[in-house]
């Protein structure tokens, strides 16, 4: 095992070898593999993702509210101190001097490109030396998390890796310079999403129990003083969080331990347990093969990151702050700082080879996993973006479900989302579009405060909004009452050449892949019709 903080000093006028690998061969090969796991996202305009088109939406609303009436009529942005802007604050700016779905793609590979280098030089911080044990994450970047559209939250895992490395490099320092540097990291994880700044605890809290260890010998006040001022940093988030409406939402929170073995396999799984398995059994029959030749080795953090890391997934909820997913996403940004206390030995040229060989292998299976279904996936994104050219401008869009038991399966994801592209093509409201107060920054305006889902909810089903319609009833939510009031109604999870659920109301407008559009028929123009 490695002691922490003792790097490996070469001799004078001895050139620096990093078990194999030079430091300019590791940045080579990063990058490379880097671009190479990106090419999906830049062939797909809009990925298949289930809540990047809805913050996509927003991004497009940040941007262009101010030259766009029609969306200005529907929604408002009001800046607060939220602890989810890394899109707000990033994309918007690029969409000013590009499209909206290449500033999308631009912020997706730069989130790669943070966590892949963000683990490398936690790696470098943690061993002494460069690495390419780290280059493992490239084929976890796509994971369900980032199926599921968690981009702020995915792009704070790569800014706290970088501020763990930075904590770790600082840690003997001076005691102002390693509390202001964690000091700017936590409010830059604060904004980022408050599950990265976590994650950057756990980190942190993991190093300092072992720091804590290996000094036993010393006097114990001062190592005790020293271990709880290293949380002294966290303290900056709390007046941001008082101050935040996010407050608001502290009391929905919902425990549910079914779903944390799902929550493990989140960091591995995409659409085809197959690939995910036979990943998993690469690596560990690697690992296996590399440790019992000696060739690979852990930094004795690994141990209390496993420890700390199961201690707190377990004890959070499932939903915390009303966000779903606080616990099942914490896996990802867990397993990302194992694989940095890594090292592996490459001066044999056969485990070279045989790494750089398992690495292509991996890639290339996820690649082939994520291309094949997103082609697959693609035409069914057509069809619905020709779709939305036939609303008119300026419409107001009901979203619905065939059977609301649907939207779960992992090719289902793309879909449920879709109809905000309605609001970034033809800037129409929709009931959807994330405008949760204390979660987002984007409002609608009091008169529709009635006309949108503003609890971030599953969508209703044909049926329950007929019936809505039919025979009210206490308790209905107040847009489902609303909906014969909208100029459009998608359903989706439709059967193929799914009959007209109400042909009193509804005129068929365009019949897709799992998805009906229908025109609203208002009931003024109903009466009117012979």
């Amino acid at each position: 095992m490695l002691s922490p903080n003792k790097p490996i000093i070469a001799p004078p006028n001895v050139k620096v070898r990093t078990g194999g690998f030079s430091a300019a061969h590791i940045a080579v090969l990063a990058a490379a593999f880097t671009i190479l796991i990106s090419v999906p996202i830049w062939t797909h305009p809009l990925p298949p993702l289930s809540d990047y088109v809805n913050h996509l939406a927003r991004m497009k609303a940040i941007a262009t509210l101010s030259q766009d009436p029609q969306l200005a009529n529907f929604y408002a942005i009001q800046w607060q101190v939220v602890p989810n802007l890394t899109m707000d604050l990033v994309v918007p700016l690029l969409a000013r001097v590009m499209k909206i779905y290449l500033a999308g793609q631009i912020f997706i590979v730069a989130m790669f490109a943070l966590i892949v280098s963000g683990t490398l030089a936690l790696n470098r911080a943690l061993i002494g030396r460069w690495s390419a044990m780290p280059l493992l994450v490239i084929p976890l970047l796509y994971n369900y998390v980032f199926l599921v559209g968690l981009m702020n939250y995915i792009f704070g895992i790569g800014v706290a890796l970088w501020a763990l490395a930075g904590w770790v490099a600082v840690r003997e320092r001076a005691w102002p310079v390693r509390m202001l540097l964690s000091t700017a990291c936590v409010l830059v994880l604060f904004f980022c999403h408050l599950s990265a700044l976590g994650v950057y605890g756990v980190g942190v809290l993991s190093f300092e129990i072992l720091r804590l260890w290996q000094r036993r010998s010393e006097a114990w006040p001062m190592r005790i003083v020293d271990f709880v001022a290293g949380g002294a940093p966290f303290l900056a988030a709390v007046p941001l969080l008082m101050a935040s409406p996010t407050m608001e939402l502290v009391g929905k929170v919902w425990w549910e331990q079914r779903g944390k073995i799902d929550g493990l396999m989140y960091v591995v799984t995409d659409y085809s347990d197959i690939v995910a398995f036979a990943l998993i059994a690469l690596v560990i029959g690697s690992m296996v093969w590399a440790v019992r030749h000696r060739v690979l080795r852990f930094h004795p953090l690994v141990f209390v990151l496993m420890v700390v890391g199961a201690g707190v997934y377990f004890a959070l909820p499932r939903i915390m702050f009303d966000t779903y997913m606080t616990d099942q996403r914490v896996p990802l940004g867990i397993a990302f700082m194992l694989l940095a206390c890594g090292d592996l030995e490459l001066r044999r040229r056969l485990v070279r080879r045989a790494f750089v060989a398992i690495l292509i292998v991996m890639v290339s299976m996820r690649l082939m996993e994520i291309d094949y279904n997103w082609s697959q996936l693609s035409d069914s994104t057509s069809q619905f973006r020709s779709s939305v050219k036939r609303i008119t401008p300026g419409s107001k869009v009901f979203v619905a479900y065939a059977d609301r038991t649907f939207g779960e399966d992992v090719r289902d994801l793309g879909l449920v989302h879709a109809a905000c592209i309605a609001m970034i093509e033809r800037s129409a409201l929709v009931t959807t579009a994330f405008t949760v107060a204390g979660k987002q920054v984007m409002h609608v305006k009091p008169q529709y405060n009635d006309f949108v889902d503003r609890q971030d909810g599953t969508p209703p089903s044909v049926a329950q909004l007929i019936v809505a319609a039919d025979h009210p009833s206490p308790g209905t939510p107040a847009f489902w009452l609303n909906w014969t009031k909208f100029d459009y109604l998608y359903v989706l999870f439709t059967e193929d050449e799914a009959p007209n659920p109400d042909p009193a109301r509804l005129k068929l407008v365009a019949d897709g892949d799992r998805f009906q559009l229908y025109k609203i028929i208002r009931p003024e123009f109903a009466r009117a019709t012979p």
